[in-house]
């Protein structure tokens, strides 16, 4: 190699080390922990509402960075694990290979009081499907409807016909439970077609300063009555743990109307409306921004209790019964 491609190598190399070392700067296990933890410090909404010392967290963590590889699976899982003691479903670190989350906001709990085989029972294979919506009458002339996930594209045609098809029964019940929620437009849909005046369905306030209690003034979230198909009878909605994020708004929603039970087990929560920030190393951070409220003003992120508190049990279980799904059959032909 002559001399003038020595040294334009040489040049090359030096180069190139400049740009490694200072992508390893902006990158290192200490300045990816230090933006995660600073963007929750700043916009994150619940650590008063769930105790939670954020700056104790920062010092436990803080100590590990400088063992541990920049861009490694050991910080994701570390930067997973502090995350995590949010307690937060709506919490999430993304990255190419994986996805943090935190489920012990149901699989802490021994009974899902849900079962699929249970379902099967009661639907079988002769129930109706609109927009989205699994339907069926019961033999006791009950409606029952399934609805599993408010990502599901709801119609106004299709509610029209699922209601007039119930216009003479006793009554329905809306099953929501493993519903984990989806787009909170198709709460407003479903909950406009059970109430005959302007409510208000939920409250929201917005950060607007970086200290953990800078927020808004309440602003309320109105439900509208359908100019549509309207039901005025009887409703009975069953929840379980795995009621999430809009579902849970649409439990909270509906409990508010004279017409409408809650029956099952508590909802699973999630009440804080999620943003998402990148961090230096291009992994993704999902949170809780926006805490909701109910129309009493109280916070829904941990859940609604339900006005009938109901369990299945294992004898109803094993004669293939929901007891649940009974119980609110019972309530509506009383």
């Amino acid at each position: 190699m002559n001399m003038k491609r020595m040294t334009l190598f040489i040049l090359v190399m030096i180069s190139l080390q400049g740009c490694r070392e200072d992508v390893n700067e902006s990158t290192s296990s200490q300045n990816v922990f230090e933006s995660l933890w600073t963007i929750l410090d700043q916009k994150y909404c619940f650590f008063d509402a769930k105790n939670v010392d954020w700056d104790k967290i920062h010092d436990k963590y803080a100590a590990r960075m400088d063992t541990i590889p920049a861009n490694s699976e050991l910080l994701f899982n570390t930067l997973g694990e502090m995350i995590c003691e949010l307690k937060d479903g709506h919490v999430n670190l993304y990255a190419s290979q994986n996805v943090i989350r935190y489920w012990k906001w149901f699989e802490d709990y021994d009974n899902p009081n849900f079962s699929e085989k249970l379902e099967k029972a009661y639907l079988g294979t002769d129930y109706k499907i609109a927009s989205g919506l699994n339907y069926k009458m019961l033999k006791d002339s009950i409606g029952y409807i399934t609805y599993r996930s408010f990502s599901e594209s709801i119609t106004e045609s299709g509610l029209d016909y699922i209601l007039y098809y119930f216009r003479n029964c006793h009554g329905i019940i809306l099953d929501v439970r493993e519903n984990s929620g989806g787009n909170l437009s198709n709460v407003e849909k479903i909950a406009s077609r059970f109430t005959e005046e302007k409510i208000i369905g939920t409250y929201i306030r917005h950060k607007v300063g970086k200290g953990h209690n800078a927020f808004s003034d309440y602003y309320p979230m109105f439900i509208n009555p359908s100019t549509r198909i309207r039901y005025s009878r009887k409703v009975v909605i069953l929840t379980n743990r795995k009621c999430f994020s809009a579902t849970n708004t649409f439990v909270s929603t509906m409990r508010q109307l004279p017409n409408v039970t809650i029956m099952g087990d508590n909802t699973g929560g999630g009440g804080g409306f999620p943003i998402s920030s990148m961090l230096p190393n291009g992994w993704n951070v999902r949170f809780s921004s926006c805490p909701t409220y109910n129309s009493d003003r109280e916070l829904i992120e941990n859940g609604i209790v339900p006005d009938s508190v109901v369990s299945i049990t294992d004898s109803d279980s094993q004669k293939n019964l929901d007891t649940i799904i009974e119980k609110a059959r019972s309530f509506l032909k009383e």
